[in-house]
């Protein structure tokens, strides 16, 4: 009976594999079959000309840069936000400390609130503090999003850092600054991989930056102007009745998928490297 559940397992847990592996599969051929054949250098170098969007000449390069200006000021800042509360929860207060509990709980919800929520609640700020659609509010609103995905991601990884490394510090007399270097040290694979969570999570959302960051056919040269974004860009290519306009938006796709790609390697062979000088 143990060994027929046994198989039984083994079978489903292959077949989940498999499909979930076919999906990823299915999605990169769907794109890249309709995207390969419009994807060309005008299109990743220069910024829509008139008639773009009806099938006229230009590219998405101002889409490429504003969804790179927004994910890497969000993701630094959200790490800068992120970094001292995973490292009081878990080296100031007590592990299982009531704040730490809360701190935890607070997270966890908002982890699961939908973007949309967030590009509604950035919204509201930028109306209460005066702002228009700009790149500065998409950076704030991503921020906001990717923050709970930081934290939690990172809390995890240092959560499983041996207490007794702690304790070996401060029975040397070391300080909890000095514990917190250490820990943090450790867990630098990790956080490379939560940065890596949080930046293709940044990076492919639309709805967030929908209502702040706003759309711009040119680029950005500070952050109080509007700033197109790749999903944006998909989205309103998409919604073309003409084919060759739709056509553009696959591309794009593929675009957002390279360089997701790009830096899934990049960060994977960083934290390889990194995890070498582990003690």
């Amino acid at each position: 009976m143990r060994k027929i559940e046994e198989n039984i397992f083994k079978v489903l847990m292959i077949l989940s594999t498999i499909i979930i592996s076919s999906t990823l599969f299915m999605i990169l051929y769907t794109i890249f079959s309709k995207g390969l054949g419009s994807l060309s250098w005008e299109m990743v170098s220069k910024i829509p000309e008139g008639g773009f969007y009806i099938g006229k000449g230009g590219g998405i390069l101002n889409a490429i840069v504003g969804s790179i200006y927004i994910t890497l000021g969000s993701t630094l800042l959200g790490l800068l936000i992120s970094l001292p509360i995973v490292i009081y929860i878990n080296v100031y207060a007590k592990r299982n400390a009531t704040l730490a509990t809360i701190t935890r709980l607070s997270y966890d919800i908002l982890f699961g609130i939908p973007s949309i929520v967030y590009g509604a609640f950035g919204f509201a700020i930028m109306v209460y503090m005066g702002l228009k659609t700009s790149l500065l509010a998409g950076i704030i609103t991503v921020t906001l999003m990717i923050i709970p995905i930081l934290v939690r991601a990172i809390d995890e990884v240092v959560r499983v850092v041996p207490e007794d490394m702690s304790n070996a510090v401060f029975a040397l007399g070391g300080t909890r600054y000095e514990s917190a270097k250490i820990i943090l040290r450790q867990s630098i694979p990790g956080i490379i991989t939560a940065i890596l969570l949080s930046f293709g999570r940044a990076i492919g959302d639309a709805a967030c930056v929908l209502f702040t960051a706003g759309f711009t056919d040119s680029i950005p040269t500070s952050l109080d102007q509007p700033a197109a974004t790749l999903p944006l860009s998909i989205f309103f290519q998409l919604s073309s009745p003409i084919k060759e306009v739709q056509n553009r938006a696959y591309a794009a796709a593929v675009i957002l998928t390279i360089i997701v790609l790009i830096i899934s390697i990049v960060a994977k062979i960083a934290s390889e490297n990194l995890s070498k000088n582990k003690i």
